[in-house]
């Protein structure tokens, strides 16, 4: 299966050894060889890079680590195709726009039967993580119809609704982010031949003081006036640290390095 990483910052922080290690689980440690990609926020907007390649063997994955990007929200995502092809447009993190604003997501797992519903985007291409993702935007377009954001809560009640629905098809663990937020549903995930099992995520919380540069858990943190938190989500542990397993079907939602929602079904 693929594998996930995902960072929500009170203040902008750049992933350093945490990307490193992830791109290495891409084709060098690991089998997750059929594309990489990452996204980051800046505001409403997200950009990022996508390549239907090896992560361990691209000059972009490194340039990223050396470049030192920083931003509130990082989404990344290596992946070992199940569904459709190796190619750039099945390649993980997507990203549209809803609301006049920029929508990440990723997932890892197989979801079996799960087609686009009508709704304000259609796959480009065929995987089943790219039609969850029009899933769920379906499920929140009604939330960004208006002229103002919607609350936090309603948006986290649309994403707990499509994540109970899509487990059902199969492991479905998923990182979304529209800017704000950063929400995170954990499931089940192959954690060796012939088995899938929970966690299919797990967590990991950390505060400094500031101002200095710090790092934990792969992550170097820009020196800023206030102390510094980040959460950080990951398909397994990056570091010796005390990561926290998602329970079967847990939601958690992060915004500004806080966690602001969990709960399990």
């Amino acid at each position: 299966m693929c594998e996930l990483l995902g960072m929500s910052a009170r203040h902008p922080a750049t992933l350093t050894f945490s990307l490193e290690e992830f791109a290495r689980h891409g084709g060098g440690t690991g089998p997750h060889a059929d594309g990489w990609g990452v996204a980051w926020f800046e505001g409403a907007a997200a950009t990022g890079v996508r390549e239907p390649r090896p992560a361990v063997d691209s000059a972009c994955a490194r340039h990223l680590v050396q470049a030192r990007v920083s931003a509130p929200f990082f989404v990344a995502h290596i992946r070992k195709a199940t569904q459709g092809g190796r190619s750039l447009a099945n390649t993980q993190p997507f990203r549209r726009e809803l609301g006049g604003r920029d929508h990440v997501f990723a997932h890892n797992g197989d979801l079996k039967g799960l087609d686009a519903p009508p709704g304000p985007c259609r796959p480009v291409g065929d995987t089943d993580s790219e039609a969850a993702f029009c899933a769920l935007l379906a499920e929140l377009a009604p939330l960004w119809a208006g002229a103002e954001p919607p609350g936090l809560d309603a948006r986290v009640e649309a994403f707990a609704r499509f994540c109970a629905r899509t487990r059902e098809l199969g492991p479905a663990n998923y990182l979304y982010c529209d800017g704000d937020a950063l929400f995170a549903h954990g499931n089940r995930r192959t954690q060796r031949p012939g088995e899938v099992a929970p966690p299919g995520l797990h967590r990991l919380e950390r505060r400094c003081a500031a101002p200095q540069d710090h790092a934990f858990a792969g992550l170097s943190v820009e020196g800023r006036d206030g102390e510094q938190a980040v959460v950080l989500f990951a398909s397994v542990p990056l570091s010796d640290e005390g990561w926290t397993p998602l329970a079967e079907g847990e939601v958690v939602v992060a915004r500004a390095g806080e966690v602001v929602a969990a709960f399990r079904p």
